[in-house]
């Protein structure tokens, strides 16, 4: 699951609505999204079927013009204020939504016309670099503050010899979605001593859960509100110093599947263009919005950046892969004939018999061995998926 976060009334509803196109409030002040929306977004991919020139099947997501679009879970939280890890504002609330979140989208006003409190103020007057340093400290305090009330007993316990430490950590941060080597990477990057946690300072504790939190939330930057001035010099300023920034319009995609929805473009998320269905059923306030978003999004940036950023939380900071389960190699179907039925989304490095286990557990115990359909070659239980392989799994049970 990937959470869409930000300070208040820079447009996280907006950007969850135009992934989801499910209805949510929106208005230009500050907490309108009180409770988090959860939705269904996709992920983008370029499907097998072109490749294998094939008419498919698709059930778990779908396939328009050889592109396949993989359902992902999306939530939409609660605005984020200086202060929040203290329980300021709706602090608490939020925090306690990123939990499960595997990544961060964080939503960022890059035209500066929002300060640190969400509230309008004169463009380009408030600076979106402060609110990319401010959202990552009060996650980092936040994650500090759960194990601060019980980091010396933690500590004391693990220098006796009865746990090591990395096993009371995974304990205590169990509820975040933070894994073992999570913890032992941020460890790593932070050269603290694990034989002595007694002896390190606060300042190096803390040094140690920004690393945690980076390495266990990782957050994309997404620059909305390209449409208005400052915002691409903003970006630009926070490119140079490193950040990665995707340049978005979130109101410019909403318009554009709505539109789509009702049969008025011919529209894909992630488009860098569209085409004018029935002229007739629109005003000409309705064709000049198009035009302009065609001209100042689509043309100068390639695409609305919505569907951009979240293939980029999937694919480039939770390191995704997709492939193709089947049970008949030959005629690429399942065992109701269906072409290509399914796609799914694994992390890098899966095994064919993790795949399995994936599937069924009865199939990761009974796995014999698995076809690579595209190279017709047999693969063994440590073959490591590639990105958009179509994979028939033998096992003593049953072919999958």
């Amino acid at each position: 699951m990937v959470g869409i976060v930000g300070k208040p009334n820079v447009g996280k509803s907006t950007f969850f609505s135009a992934a989801t196109l499910k209805p949510v409030e929106v208005a230009d002040y500050p907490f309108t999204t009180i409770k988090p929306n959860r939705g269904i977004g996709y992920v983008r991919k370029r499907c097998v079927c072109k490749e294998f020139g094939v008419k498919d099947d698709p059930v778990n997501s779908l396939c328009i013009n050889g592109i396949r679009l993989i359902p992902v879970e999306l939530i939409d939280c609660a605005g984020l204020v200086p202060g929040a890890w203290k329980g300021r504002g709706l602090g608490n609330r939020f925090l306690d939504e990123i939990r499960r979140a595997d990544a961060l989208i964080h939503i960022v006003d890059a035209s500066g016309s929002t300060d640190a409190e969400g509230r309008k103020v004169e463009i380009g007057t408030h600076d979106p670099i402060e609110d990319v340093r401010f959202l990552e400290r009060e996650i980092t305090m936040w994650m500090y503050n759960i194990l601060r009330k019980d980091w010396a007993k933690i500590a004391r316990t693990a220098e006796a010899g009865k746990k090591d430490l990395i096993s009371l950590l995974e304990d205590r941060f169990s509820g975040l979605s933070i894994r073992k080597e999570h913890i032992m990477e941020a460890a790593r990057k932070s050269h603290i001593n694990l034989e002595k946690p007694t002896t390190l300072s606060e300042e190096e504790v803390i040094g140690f859960i920004d690393n945690l939190r980076s390495i266990s939330k990782p957050i994309l930057i997404v620059g909305n509100k390209v449409d208005l001035p400052k915002a691409e010099e903003n970006i630009g300023r926070m490119r140079d110093l490193g950040l990665n920034v995707i340049p978005c319009c979130a109101e410019a995609e909403l318009a554009l599947r709505r539109a789509a929805e009702k049969g008025l473009i011919d529209y894909i998320p992630g488009d860098g263009d569209f085409r004018i269905l029935k002229p007739n059923l629109l005003g000409d306030r309705q064709i000049r919005a198009l035009e302009l978003i065609k001209k100042r999004i689509l043309d100068k940036y390639g695409s609305t950046g919505v569907q951009k950023s979240i293939n980029s939380a999937f694919f480039d900071l939770l390191h995704m892969v997709t492939f193709y389960p089947v049970e008949d190699p030959e005629k690429l179907s399942d065992h109701k004939g269906r072409v290509l039925p399914d796609v799914y989304m694994v992390p890098e490095g899966t095994t064919a018999r993790q795949l399995a286990y994936m599937i069924h557990t009865e199939l990761g115990d009974s796995f014999i061995y698995a076809i690579d359909v595209k190279s017709k070659k047999r693969i063994g239980e440590n073959h490591i998926l590639k990105d958009g392989d179509v994979i028939s799994i033998v096992s003593a049970k049953r072919r999958v």
